[in-house]
């Protein structure tokens, strides 16, 4: 991700306001395009189309694409980590002739497990109409797509593809359901959403074989990485069922709804919470487009010295330098998405009459951001713990966080509704301490973990 943060820092070093606005809105759409995407279509398309539908036809177009967002990104997860991991050793080797491969092999992994399960599950488990079984499925697959070219675009340096990408993507979507709602129902406003996909997929596809333009081959060279850095898929399986354990938890409490289409959903904790993420937008751009650039800076200069061999004094310098930025950026994160989730939480309110948001939803919109709050300061302290490659304690937190997710959700529905959204800030509070933890004790000790416990010619 840092690689298109230094481009993007060199932009706002313009002198004016324009230049600024711009490197924070590439920043959000690189670090959280594909769920800013569907968070914000799903709300603007469900508000145009709830004026002109009846509530059960949004409601079931709303299942789909978060069954589709939801599932999607869990079983493509293993397979995107890793083929993260091998981009990132393409790149540091200086060898990305394998990228169009790698893409296409990815995807064919991913395709053979999620798509049998997608054909049952739409053709089989749930009874619907062909034309809405056949648009469920491909939104499905091109959803799994969009995750997996994600990771190739914080490598890229044109900022304004990805922008514009997403940007007149999520355009052709607000449009083009809104077009098809009228005559086709939930099943047009599913085809309007699925061809804003396609002008994502197609556009960002483009651009990352411009910047590759290497010819196919070795599409299955991946396929060992499994083996290398099997901590690394399970912790991308563990994290991302922990992102949603909660949801699955809740659409099986008893305010729960069965939707006609078969889907089984709990509307007013899902909105609710997908409000509530929204207010790691922020957070998400700093981090890219400012705090993890500055600790990349420390960090290749730790690691650039060793290998020349300078001295310890030196090695001490560096890392006490980058001890200072970790701490320091980490209390300047803290104080910015504080921030954000206190306004958040105060003018809440106020932005559910805005926004004509059920108030019921105002507690567990409440708890969602606090939990967001830890949620993402554990999230940058995991991908921090990941540059120094402790894939060990990086999996066992996610995995802790999957499991204290799912139990706390489980316990605070069994207390009542005024409990709704405890569990997932009780689990994501408890994540972020365990992360300090483990973080700050490790880059206390970094130098001898690098000449010792991670030296493999010392084992």
């Amino acid at each position: 991700m840092a690689g298109i943060g230094f481009v993007l820092r060199r932009l706002a070093k313009q002198d004016n306001l324009t230049g600024l606005a711009q490197a924070y809105t590439h920043s959000a759409l690189a670090a959280t395009g594909p769920w800013l995407f569907t968070v914000i279509a799903l709300g603007v398309i469900s508000a145009i189309s709830g004026r002109t539908l009846d509530l059960d036809s949004v409601l079931n177009f709303r299942g789909i694409i978060i069954y589709n967002f939801c599932f999607s990104l869990v079983l493509t997860s293993p397979v995107f980590m890793v083929a993260t991991r091998y981009l990132a050793d393409s790149i540091y080797a200086k060898d990305v002739s394998d990228a169009p491969g790698l893409l296409i092999g990815s995807l064919l992994i991913c395709y053979a497990f999620g798509f049998p399960l997608a054909i049952w599950f739409y053709g089989f488990h749930l009874d619907l109409p062909a034309e809405t079984m056949f648009l469920a499925i491909l939104n499905f697959s091109l959803v799994c797509a969009v995750w997996l070219v994600s990771i190739f675009l914080t490598a890229l340096k044109d900022y304004m593809s990805i922008t514009n990408a997403f940007g007149i993507g999520m355009l052709l979507a607000f449009i083009l359901s809104a077009i098809f709602a009228r005559p086709y129902g939930d099943t047009g406003m599913l085809a309007g959403f699925t061809m804003g996909i396609v002008y994502i997929l197609g556009g960002l596809v483009a651009r990352i074989f411009v910047e590759y333009p290497y010819a196919f081959k070795k599409p299955f060279n991946i396929l060992p990485y499994f083996y290398r850095y099997w901590q690394v898929a399970l912790g991308g399986l563990f994290y991302n069922m922990a992102v949603w354990v909660d949801k699955w938890v809740m659409w099986f409490s008893p305010q729960s709804e069965t939707l006609s289409n078969g889907l089984v959903m709990y509307p007013n904790y899902d909105s609710a919470m997908f409000l509530a993420y929204l207010t790691i937008v922020p957070s998400m751009a700093i981090f890219i487009f400012s705090i993890e650039t500055t600790f990349f800076e420390e960090y290749l200069k730790f690691y650039r010295d060793i290998q020349n061999k300078a001295t310890y004094k030196k090695i001490e310098r560096n890392h006490q330098g980058m001890v200072a930025v970790i701490f320091g950026s980490a209390r300047n994160f803290i104080v910015l998405q504080g921030s954000v989730c206190l306004l958040a939480i105060f003018m809440a309110p106020q932005i559910f009459d805005l926004l004509r948001i059920n108030y019921l939803q105002l507690g567990i919109f409440r708890y969602g951001v606090l939990g967001a709050l830890f949620h993402v300061l554990s999230m940058f302290l995991l991908i921090l713990l990941s540059y120094f490659d402790n894939r060990r304690d990086t999996l066992l937190i996610q995995f802790m966080f999957f499991a204290m997710n799912g139990i706390f959700t489980y316990a605070s529905m069994q207390f009542g509704f005024e409990y709704y959204g405890y569990g997932y800030f009780l689990s994501s509070a408890l994540t972020f301490v365990i992360s300090g933890v483990v973080i700050a004790r490790y880059v206390m000790r970094l130098p001898y973990h690098t000449f010792i416990t991670t030296n493999s010619s010392l084992r």
